[in-house]
């Protein structure tokens, strides 16, 4: 009854995510769910299922050690009903339950999944949560093995450290069990490159993921979604690769530490990890300023478009690239292959940077004018948050309170999405009857 007050789907995801937030804190307010009863505060709680829900990574407090593993398996849980989107979650219920889909619930999945046609809905969300479940399984039998019999892990213990990180990382999700995130593990082909598979096929985005396994031997036939992302995923981590491997090379304090042989595959990792991935196989600290200038954006750009990761998307990038590319070329419209992408597309994507931009610029605003850290850390700080991917620069448990609460309002807008969020706001749509007159002013 209380969502139906509401008008648009856009408010009904916004508001399902905020209350699995408050249900998040709470639960992890609970003396069962801390190692120390009462050594978490509100605010630490409220950080920390933020974080989860939001799929980003950001912890005040180590989640190994100061969380008991009710309080893990809640973090797991949050995480895991985040990445799967709420609605997503709430549409398959209403499947099992009655078989039927109402006409509200199938625009809010809509809305979650980026689902283009509604009869899709029920269709798309069985197989999002199949191959979300069958991914999952696939990374943990993987992981759990490495940790048996590399590591000398019990059965009950590699099982368990498979699972939470095979979850955390198909969900971009960025939480590990040690303080070090995965930086022990640099030297591991197994779990790294698993890891980072994991990351990339959860950050692909479940619609382009769908389209690659039925049609990838037609790249010819692909959607302009499938061709613009696998061509920017592609464009992001080459080039991410060779920048960040390039800067850190012989950086004693991240991949100058490692083997020669063990540093192409850490670059590779450094590159991969902000599309939202937010686990590190290096001290993110120690990275060179010029380094976080690229992971930043990186970070800002994210994943693909309905899938775990965040960012404005590599989707929106590739769009506004073929933008700029139409403009320089004088062409009235912008065409990707051979079709040509709408014109309300073209200001969606605008939207969502300008909308982005301004939220990075405030947070990092307001987070410098309550602490002394320096500007690149902020920077750094803010956009992880927004692109909710989880990398550190080691300052988040030492903002103040205030300082925290500004990242939980980041998170949540960065995995909810800009123009969702300013759409979920609004009470109703306009539209406008009539038209002006047409007056072309001087731009730039």
């Amino acid at each position: 009854m209380f969502l139906e007050r509401f008008q648009h789907p856009a408010q009904v995801v916004a508001t399902g995510f905020l209350v699995t937030i408050l249900t998040g804190t709470l639960l992890l307010s609970l003396p069962v769910a801390q190692s120390e009863p009462g050594s978490a505060s509100v605010v630490d709680a409220l950080f920390t299922a933020t974080s989860a829900v939001c799929v980003t990574g950001l912890v005040v407090v180590d989640t190994g050690t100061h969380w008991t593993m009710f309080g893990n398996l809640v973090i797991l849980a949050l995480v895991q009903v985040g990445g799967l989107g709420l609605m997503t979650l709430a549409t398959l219920f209403a499947i099992l339950l009655s078989r039927r889909v109402g006409l509200r619930a199938r625009l809010a999945a809509q809305v979650e999944t980026k689902t283009l046609r509604m009869t899709d809905v029920r269709r798309v969300v069985r197989r999002v949560v199949v191959f979300s479940l069958v991914s999952e399984t696939v990374v943990a039998a993987v992981l759990t093995g490495r940790f048996l019999i590399g590591y000398g892990e019990s059965p009950g213990r590699a099982a368990y450290l498979g699972g939470f990180h095979a979850v955390s990382a198909f969900n971009n999700a960025g939480f590990a069990l040690w303080p070090d995130s995965l930086t022990r593990f640099a030297g591991d082909p197994w779990i790294i490159l698993t890891v980072c598979t994991a990351v990339i096929v959860g950050g692909l985005g479940f619609p382009v993921v769908f389209e690659l396994a039925r049609d990838w031997r037609r790249p010819g036939g692909w959607s302009i979604l499938t061709r613009v992302t696998v061509a920017a995923t592609v464009v992001l981590l080459a080039g991410g690769t060779l920048v960040l491997s390039a800067a850190e090379w012989n950086n004693p304090g991240t991949l100058g530490a490692l083997p020669e042989s063990d540093r192409l595959p850490g670059g590779f990792m450094m590159a991969v990890m902000p599309r939202s991935g937010g686990l590190n196989a290096v001290d993110v600290a120690q990275m060179r300023t010029e380094s976080w200038l690229v992971t930043d954006v990186l970070m800002f750009i994210g994943g693909g478009s309905a899938g775990t990761a965040g960012g404005i998307k590599v989707t929106t990038f590739g769009l506004l690239a073929f933008v700029l590319w139409a403009e320089m070329r004088g062409e009235a419209h912008v065409n990707v292959g051979h079709r040509r992408l709408p014109d309300g597309t073209q200001r969606q994507a605008i939207a969502i940077v300008l909308l982005g931009i301004a939220m990075v610029t405030a947070g990092t605003f307001t987070l410098l004018a309550m602490t002394s850290h320096t500007l690149d850390r902020i920077l750094f700080e803010v956009v992880s948050a927004f692109g909710t991917v989880g990398l550190s620069t080691g300052i988040t448990a030492e903002l103040p309170s205030a300082g925290k609460l500004v990242l939980v309002v980041l998170m949540f807008v960065g995995r909810i999405g800009p123009l969702t969020f300013a759409t979920a706001l609004a009470l109703r749509e306009r539209t406008r009857r009539y038209e002006l007159p047409v007056e072309r002013p001087i731009v730039g």
